[in-house]
């Protein structure tokens, strides 16, 4: 019954001063969505992270060609640079590793596409069939190259959606033909593919791809009518390059071999590239280890840029209640003139810092599961007021949709409480020290 009876004297005394009690749950109400909402869209940001580096294939390896920073002098009277891989590397890997399930060799370049009076600037792949698999391209109509038509060398291609709405806003395009214009030829359209997410730049070995814009050819049309070289002419000077091939995806048999299979890749391309450095492995098992590795930090990161809030909320409620207890002083006096002990002192007040605090925790997590709603309200509102600033944003931020984290809310309420009593245990301990007989004297 006393225990009791401390709760409901505790709770009337905050009800005095509701603005001021109001402003203390403000504090720790602050401080619980802060924590809440910053593990939210941090969650949110690097699941978006994972996904794109997912959509590489844990099980797959990538060998990119990239330009090296010290090119080998080819001649003073050579424009031509020749690097990456080569087609001997790809017949050495496929015959050199013994757990890869498959090899797909990749020829990229962008060009000019034209249908009609519509002319648009587009990614050429070259490729095999098992690149869609690969990349997860789903077919919406018709059907991705075959192996006849890579064998054949067919002039056929397979579209992407954004292609598609270009070239092709009020037509089907199935059975037509595409013209490339630097090289004259025509390439009839056999597929069209769902739009896909474009995966995100990784370091310096591989650039975002967005796959909106590709035209997919078999590689050994790419080979016979466009050839490795590509000469570029500009302001009267001329400069090319010679690349054989820009990728190689490794299909690994076991993500328990992935990274001794990459071990010896870099083995096996050390006798080409060894001193050039015109190539470089990619292997999106190993970033995506990193990823969460990082999340695990950058979680931590936001939870402390949080909990400042909620010691600031705590500050408060320590200000608060000293400014109680001088207010109270004469209630106190009589208090313990009429045989309360020191321990009911300290009783009362830290009720009244608890109550305090879980009002704030309660009302900061209804605040924290907001975080959602709240952020794709501003994001519409910005959407239709500022369009040109979320553009300007990066992808993952524009899009980024918060996760709650479950482990945020009980922490986050927990804290809060934890705050609460160690805030106002200085001010309530204070309230006991008082002597009864001076108390009683003050005015």
């Amino acid at each position: 019954m006393l225990f009791l009876r401390t709760w409901i004297l505790g709770i009337k005394s905050l009800f005095l001063h509701p603005m001021r009690s109001a402003l203390t749950v403000l504090g720790i109400f602050i401080g619980v969505a802060s924590v809440i909402w910053l593990l939210a869209i941090g969650e949110g940001i690097s699941q978006e992270a994972q996904k794109q580096i997912e959509g590489l294939g844990a099980d797959n390896i990538m060998v990119r060609s990239r330009k090296p920073l010290n090119p080998p002098d080819a001649g003073s009277n050579s424009f031509i640079l020749s690097y990456g891989l080569l087609r001997e590397d790809y017949d050495m890997l496929v015959a050199t590793l013994p757990n890869i399930r498959s090899a797909i060799p990749i020829r990229e370049m962008q060009r000019e596409v034209r249908y009609g009076d519509t002319n648009i600037e587009a990614r050429v792949v070259g490729c095999t069939p098992e690149y869609a698999e690969v990349t997860r391209l789903e077919i919406e109509r018709g059907h991705f190259i075959t192996d006849a038509e890579v064998k054949l060398q067919e002039n056929v291609c397979v579209l992407a959606a954004g292609v598609v709405e270009d070239l092709f806003p009020y037509e089907d395009p199935i059975g037509r033909s595409i013209y490339l214009q630097e090289h004259e030829d025509y390439y009839k359209i056999v597929g069209i593919v769902q739009d896909r997410n474009p995966t995100a730049a990784i370091g310096g070995s591989m650039d975002a791809q967005d796959f909106g814009s590709d035209v997919y050819v078999p590689i050994t049309t790419i080979r016979k009518r466009i050839g490795d070289t590509i000469v570029v002419r500009r302001s009267g000077s001329r400069e090319g390059q010679t690349i054989q091939l820009d990728q190689i995806t490794l299909r690994v048999k076991g993500i328990e071999n992935v990274q001794r299979t990459a071990e010896l890749v870099e083995q096996v391309l050390e006798k080409n590239h060894g001193k050039v450095q015109d190539v470089a492995v990619v292997v999106p098992l190993e970033l995506l280890e990193q990823a969460r590795r990082t999340r695990i930090m950058f979680m931590v990161f936001m939870g402390l840029i949080a909990a400042i809030s909620l010691i600031v909320g705590g500050i408060g409620i320590m200000n608060i209640m000293l400014a109680t207890v001088t207010e109270r002083t004469r209630e106190i006096g009589i208090r313990r003139a009429l045989g309360a002990r020191r321990n009911d002192i300290i009783r009362q007040f830290l009720v009244e810092t608890i109550v305090l605090s879980v009002m704030g925790g309660a009302t900061g997590i209804l605040g924290g599961y907001l975080c959602q709603p709240i952020i794709r309200l501003a994001r519409s509102g910005l959407q239709w007021y500022k369009p040109e600033m979320i553009q300007s944003l990066p992808e993952v931020v524009r899009d980024v949709d918060p996760i709650i984290v479950p482990i945020s809310i009980p922490l986050a309420f927990g804290i809060s409480v934890v705050i609460g009593v160690m805030f106002g245990l200085y001010p309530a301990y204070r309230a006991a020290q008082m002597d009864p007989i001076e108390a009683l004297r003050h005015e």
